[in-house]
Parts: C-alpha cells; structure tokens; sequence
C-alpha cells in the first residue's frame, strides 16, 4: 500500500457467525498485532499521499466501515499506541457530530476558563455547532496532511477545553439536579482522562515511540 498512495480499499468485515466460529481460539498477540499494523499502514499511506480525495476517505473512516468495525479494530488497544490514539480522534469526531449542540454548549463554557487550551485546539468562532463539526474534522484531517503529534495535542486541547465547560455546568446544576450534576461531572472526568491519553501519545510520537 505505500507504493500506492492514493488507492484505498475498504478492509473486509468478519461477520458475526464467523468470529463466533473462532470463539477462544483468537490470539490476543494476533489482534493487538492487526490493530497495530493497520493503524501504521492508515497513517503511512495517508501521510505519504497528497491526494485530498484519499484524505476525506481516510477521516470518513467510521462512515465507510462504522463505528462499531473500528472500536473492534482499534478500541481494546493501549491509550498511549497508535491504534489507541486513532480511535480517540476517531471516537472524538464522531461524538461530536452525534451532539454539535452539546459540545458547543461545553466549549463555549469552558473557551472562558480555558482560552490559552482553546487556543491550542483551534479557530472555532464563533462555537457554533457546525464549527464544532469542522473543528473534529480539521483536527482528524491534521493526522494526514499535517503533523500528527499537532493533530494529537488539538485533539487534547479540545477535550479539555471542553471538559472544563462541562465541569462548570455540572457544578452549576449541583443542588437542583443531582442526576445531571453526577452524569456531567463523570463525563468531564472521561474527557480529561481522554486529553490525558492523547497529549501523552503525541509526546511518544515525538520522541519516536509511538506504535
């Protein structure tokens, strides 16, 4: 695939009666093995095409194959690893188009206590919705057309941003709404947890150990 750049194809997708025919016999070694070489292929031929047809393909990933393929690919692997992180920035994008009003509403909120983050993570203004959207897309984008590790530290820039907008409001609904105080206040400790991961992969990618 390095030698050709600009072809992409669709990986085949197992279905379920087949995994099941495998059962306990999968080698966890062979999976974590798949994931990681399929990440690398992924970023290599993104990273060595200039092709912008290849590089819409490569961030509409999750609506070629799903979300559901790309969890199974990707998700089981470690937080810091490549495929760990290309599920993050996957998983983020598609969050964010799932609720653009809903992560507007945070990093609106948190852009005010966290402006110098918000500033890392990128122009989003105002922070409509649609901005939202083109935000996840350009920061996904950044992993093909520019640096990775860039693309990796907007991506945690993002979060906390937005994490810090969601804590807010949780503590504002502290008092008249527990059920939804609790759920925030969850929520922004996920997304934090997510920054976390994400700044500490794009370190790893700079020092040359990220695989």
């Amino acid at each position: 695939m390095p030698d050709q750049p600009h072809r992409f194809h669709r990986p085949q997708q197992m279905p379920p009666e087949q995994i099941a025919l495998y059962g306990d016999t999968v080698d966890p070694a062979q999976v974590s093995q798949i994931a990681h070489e399929t990440a690398a292929i992924l970023v290599r031929t993104g990273r060595a095409s200039d092709d912008p047809e290849l590089t819409t393909k490569l961030v509409n990933l999750v609506e070629e194959l799903g979300l559901s393929t790309v969890a199974e690919l990707w998700s089981r692997q470690p937080a810091v690893s490549l495929p760990g992180a290309l599920w993050r920035l996957y998983a983020l994008r598609e969050w964010i188009r799932r609720d653009p009003v809903g992560v507007s509403v945070d990093y609106s909120e948190g852009r005010r206590r966290a402006d110098v983050l918000a500033a890392v993570a990128g122009s989003a203004e105002p922070p409509s919705p649609d901005a939202m959207r083109a935000l996840g897309d350009a920061i996904l984008t950044g992993v093909y057309d520019g640096e990775l590790d860039t693309a990796l530290d907007r991506a945690a820039a993002f979060c906390q941003v937005v994490s810090t907008g969601r804590a807010h409001r949780a503590d504002l609904s502290d008092g008249h709404d527990e059920d939804g105080a609790r759920s925030q206040t969850v929520s922004a400790s996920a997304l934090r947890t997510t920054a976390v991961d994400l700044a500490r992969s794009a370190a790893a990618w700079r020092a040359g150990k990220l695989d």
